[in-house]
């Protein structure tokens, strides 16, 4: 029997139609301290911008108040999108929060997508099932352009900063070792960053530049099944071929997966409504919306429209009972070769929010239940 990969939590700030942005920020601020007691692993905060229900958008800034509000949970990111800031800019905002509680912080960096159009949906032209687990085809989805260049003016963003991915991240450790000089061939040293013990880690989509560069730099790795699940083995496979040792001495691997538990099979199902809405407004272009309340959700099956956008994201959602959830999850686990899980959940309630972590980390620490046995006279 395998043992259960350590669970962890990534956390985006949402908040539910009626109420506030500051609300999504104190509800983080809580899940985090009762992660914490529930024995997670880490507490991890994603970077959106310009998004309607979201209040995520500056999660060096938030880390600071959630590594204040605990005492012992990793603290971090998953991921800071390189190309919305400089190396030096990173490093110093980690540093900083790293310095206030040493041998707490993760650093997680992600590439950024270009400048000039949306990030296109890479091509799967069905859905595959590999051991049980749903690996589905990508959806067709159209970005809103006007929308996505002026996010990139506003946050200066350049061409052709994707293709730095590679130097950033050198940089980036080369600043936390101490060990960066400028082209011009001066010795910087980013204060109070330099020397902290911050774990850096590379988070990828699909088995593109960031699986790659980050088994050659021999960092740990998040692959990403909530958001393109259709590719999270490609992402994982790519990264173990590429390993080398370097920080780390053999691969380690972080597996996404959005997860929503309840006392029962049927409550589960009715907080999960809305999560097609939501997913869709992100989608569309407009930005992820407040989380509709159940009662005012579109019900299911939704219209067949909507559906095509993000049956992908409905497929690899993991919904039910805890024990319905952890076998899916031991499933994701085995085919991945996860060592870790990171765990994302939305509800329109932060109280369910919170409950889904209490439930599944309870079941998840739970002892396998024992194999029926077979009656007597039974055919194998």
């Amino acid at each position: 029997m395998t043992t259960r990969a350590p669970l962890s939590v990534l956390d985006l700030s949402p908040f539910g139609a009626g109420a506030t942005p500051a609300d999504g920020l104190r509800a983080t601020i809580a899940l985090a301290r009762r992660a914490e007691e529930w024995g997670y692993r880490r507490f991890w905060l994603a970077e959106h911008h310009l998004n309607p229900g979201v209040a995520g958008s500056a999660p060096h800034v938030l880390l600071a108040a959630i590594a204040a509000a605990t005492d012992r949970i990793r603290v971090g990111t998953a991921a800071t999108i390189i190309g919305n800031s400089s190396a030096l800019q990173v490093v110093e905002a980690a540093g900083t929060v790293a310095a206030l509680h040493p041998g707490r912080f993760d650093l997680g960096i992600g590439r950024s997508g270009t400048t000039s159009t949306p990030p296109a949906a890479p091509a799967v032209s069905e859905d595959r099932v590999v051991d049980g687990l749903v690996l589905p085809a990508a959806r067709p989805f159209a970005f809103d352009s006007d929308r996505f260049a002026a996010q990139a003016r506003l946050l200066r963003r350049t061409p052709g900063d994707a293709e730095r991915f590679e130097q950033d991240v050198l940089d980036i450790l080369a600043l936390l070792r101490g060990t960066y000089v400028a082209p011009e061939g001066v010795p910087i040293h980013a204060t109070p960053a330099e020397g902290q013990p911050i774990e850096v880690w590379l988070h990828g989509s699909t088995a593109g530049p960031s699986a790659a560069l980050a088994g050659r730099l021999g960092l740990p790795f998040g692959a990403n099944y909530h958001v393109a699940g259709g590719f999270v083995t490609d992402a994982v496979d790519a990264y173990r071929r590429a390993f080398r040792p370097g920080v780390l001495a053999a691969p380690h691997v972080i597996v996404s997966v959005d997860v929503l538990t309840a006392d029962d099979e049927a409550a589960a199902h009715r907080l999960a409504l809305g999560y097609g809405e939501w997913v869709h407004s992100i989608r569309a272009g407009q930005g992820a919306i407040a989380y509709p309340a159940p009662a005012a959700a579109l019900p299911t099956p939704y219209p067949d429209d909507l559906l095509a956008v993000v049956r992908d994201r409905l497929d690899t959602r993991v919904v039910g009972a805890p024990d319905r959830v952890v076998e899916r999850l031991e499933t994701l686990q085995r085919v991945t070769g996860a060592d870790e899980l990171l765990v994302t959940t939305i509800t329109h309630d932060p109280a369910d929010r919170e409950r889904s972590f209490e439930l599944l980390a309870t079941a998840w620490d739970a002892p396998p239940a024992a194999a029926a046995p077979v009656a007597a006279g039974a055919h194998a």
